[in-house]
């Protein structure tokens, strides 16, 4: 569904239960009788097409402003994000003249449906507070009520004139006014609390003080409010998401390597593996292409231009005389491998993401049966993917603008829709910044429509604006530049930036400390405890996450002597890998995935705060939950032991302040007695570099 909204000015709110909509105000000009104030000068008025002065004095107006509503995205033009059963934190600038005081109500629900109203409460300086959560996997959408409370802002102003010592000649004066607004108020309602209404204006117009204090009577009022000059914002959009959009993790590993007696595993052989990534605690295998792989122009070992024989080739070159992109290879055992495959996992609760790359081998069919999906050199020949000077002869590109785009978009398309009735709803796309935004805003938005359980994770490595863009136009997931932040002001710079922003509305980080293209010089250089230190990091700052596991588990760090990856890369050939090393970083996974399950502080983004700690190798940072506070405080550096003093905001944090409280350290097992905001920390990085910290709080 398309969210775009266009910009449009407050409206007029129409009561529901009124047939009278905004009363024109007093000072309207009327047809007789002109203001003193309106300007008769020939020259100057304006003249209709007859020539006759025509008034530019409004007919009706609002005395409220709705100047700020928040959460939007680019001011409703695209929705917010959140998943089902994760609530909208509302706060609405509302303003007025004067010192009338406000009603303000939160509107909210399902396109389409339903509609409920929540109040929103006066925090200060004319902000209103308020919030809702969405139940269901489906568009929502939320707007602003306001109105001027006149039976509020009468009863206030009437106390303070009790208060004062008015006379009584004075307060019967200021007891028919109220009286008037009851009945305005008996007017929209009926039965016991229409007579209520009445009998109380009775009262006032008989000059009863006593009744005109009732707080019972002030929300009879209100409830019935015939709200003149109610104005409401226009919508803004929510997409719901299934939850493992906000709260899951990742495992990537090539099928293709895994344990089998053949040298080229099947998909049966890497099922497998599914009850071991099940109890590692990960909730998504994401698996790289599976399609039939290209031979023309095959690369080899490590990018080699030149394959030898028997080499597999890169997965990522798609497609041969066995199929395209909608083909399973057959050396993976083929569709009927696959299928088992996923239901395999779907038995262990695991949800299996396929990659999504949108380029073709020579050898795929689309070549010779669309060869106009496709560029062209001025020789006829069909120009291959480049990024000079790298040369990636084995992989065709396709052209979105070219004369037939439209057959290609629709094709293209097909393609997920073929995966989504294979039982796959998460893919990871790659490189998408190299296609048309306007092709994702398409395909994303059509196949949500009757898909809102879709979810796609970006692996867009590049401008943050477009990175930004791509998640507005529909991708729920992306990858970051996370990978390459490691000192204390990097993380805290770009962390704040992503979940303190306003990107935290519409923007998911996925934290990646590796992928099959990325190994970094932290990663290589820092070994085992710089691989603790990525993976504490990554499951606690964001709420998704994910792994190029088998190298990351095994603390494989041999980097590409040219490159920022891997050595003997996967990509280009199969790998042993130990799948149940005792002396593996599986146990450190474990850990860390049971820890996110069982505290809610981490499964949210937006919750992150960092801390103040007096070592620029440290660094101290919090998320907080209704009933605890998870505290992790991470030692930066892979070398040596770092000690310093944390500063934690106490009531901010909902911790006491005049008595001591225990903190326990969920990764080592300790507990620690704490006093005051000031307490030591000491980590050894070959020992243990890090503490995941769970603080009870003090009942609210």
């Amino acid at each position: 569904m398309r969210f775009r909204n266009p910009v449009v000015s407050i409206r007029p709110f129409v009561h529901p239960t009124t047939p009278i909509l905004v009363k024109k105000p007093a000072l309207t000009a009327t047809k007789n009788k002109k203001p003193r104030t309106q300007s008769t000068s020939k020259s100057t008025r304006k003249k209709d097409v007859a020539g006759a002065p025509v008034s530019d004095i409004p007919s009706s107006f609002s005395r409220i402003d709705i100047v700020r509503v928040t959460p939007s995205v680019d001011n409703g033009a695209y929705p917010i994000k959140r998943s089902v059963h994760e609530p909208v934190d509302v706060l609405a600038g509302v303003i007025c003249d004067g010192h009338e005081h406000l009603g303000v109500e939160l509107v909210w629900g399902p396109v389409g449906g339903e509609e409920h109203v929540t109040p929103l409460k006066l925090r200060y300086n004319d902000e209103y507070l308020g919030a809702f959560t969405p139940s269901t996997l489906e568009p929502y959408q939320y707007r602003v009520r306001a109105w001027i409370d006149r039976y509020t802002t009468w009863q206030d102003m009437f106390k303070r004139r009790v208060d004062g010592g008015s006379d009584k000649a004075e307060l019967h004066t200021e007891l028919q006014d109220g009286a008037s607004l009851l009945r305005d108020a008996a007017a929209q309602a009926s039965g016991r609390d229409r007579k209520r209404l009445e009998q109380a204006a009775t009262a006032f117009e008989k000059g009863t003080v006593k009744r005109a204090l009732d707080e019972s009577l002030l929300a009879l009022a209100q409830q019935y409010d015939p709200r003149q000059g109610a104005v409401e914002s226009k919508p803004y959009p929510v997409y719901v998401d299934p939850e493992l959009a906000r709260f899951g993790a990742w495992y990537e590993f090539f099928p293709r390597s895994a344990p089998s007696s053949q040298r080229h595993a099947t998909l049966d052989d890497a099922a497998s593996l599914l009850p071991r990534i099940k109890e590692l605690g990960f909730d998504i295998v994401y698996l790289p292409p599976i399609h039939p792989i290209g031979t023309a122009f095959r690369k080899g070992k490590d990018n080699s231009p030149t394959a030898q024989p028997g080499e597999p080739g890169s997965p990522w070159a798609i497609g041969n005389t066995d199929g395209g992109h909608k083909a399973v290879h057959q050396e993976l055992g083929g569709m009927d491998a696959f299928e088992r495959f996923v239901a395999k996992a779907t038995t262990y609760g695991l949800k299996v993401a396929l990659d999504i790359a949108f380029q073709t081998s020579p050898d795929h069919p689309y070549v010779k049966d669309h060869p106009e999906w496709f560029k062209h050199r001025s020789d006829g020949t069909i120009r291959y993917a480049e990024n000079p000077p790298k040369k990636y002869q084995d992989v065709y590109p396709f052209d979105f603008e070219g004369e037939e785009w439209q057959s290609l978009w629709e094709e293209l398309r097909s393609v997920f829709q073929f995966w989504m009735d294979k039982g796959i709803t998460v893919f990871r796309v790659d490189n998408p910044h190299t296609k048309p935004l306007a092709f994702w805003e398409w395909c994303i938005g059509t196949l949500r429509q009757d898909h809102p359980e879709l979810i796609f994770l970006a692996e867009a490595f590049t401008k943050p604006k477009t990175m930004y863009q791509l998640a507005k136009i529909g991708f729920n997931n992306s990858y970051t530049y996370f990978a390459w932040r490691n000192s204390k002001q990097e993380l805290t710079e770009y962390a704040t930036e992503l979940f303190q922003t306003g990107a935290v509305d519409f923007y998911r980080p996925n934290f990646w400390p590796n992928t099959p293209d990325i190994l970094t010089d932290y990663l290589t250089h820092g070994g085992r405890p710089a691989h603790v230190i990525r993976l504490v990091l990554a499951t606690t700052l964001s709420s998704v996450y994910g792994i190029y596991g088998p190298p990351y588990e095994h603390v494989y760090n041999h980097q590409h002597p040219k490159r920022e990856e891997y050595a003997d890369n996967e990509k280009y050939e199969i790998r042993a890998w130990n799948w149940y090393d005792d002396h593996s970083l599986q146990p450190l996974m474990k850990r860390l995935n049971q820890i996110r399950k069982g505290n809610r502080a981490l499964q949210f983004m937006h919750n992150l705060r960092f801390h103040t700690i007096d070592n620029p190798q440290l660094i101290a940072y919090s998320k907080t939950a209704e009933d605890h506070v998870i505290l992790c405080v991470v030692n930066l550096d892979p070398y040596t032991h770092q000690f310093g003093w944390v500063d934690l905001p106490l009531a901010e944090l909902g911790l006491p302040g005049d008595r001591g409280y225990e903190v326990y350290d969920m990764l080592g097992g300790e507990r620690y007695s704490w006093h005051g905001s000031r307490n030591f920390v000491a980590l050894n990085p070959h020992v243990l570099p890090a503490h995941v910290f769970r603080i009870e709080r003090m009942a609210s």
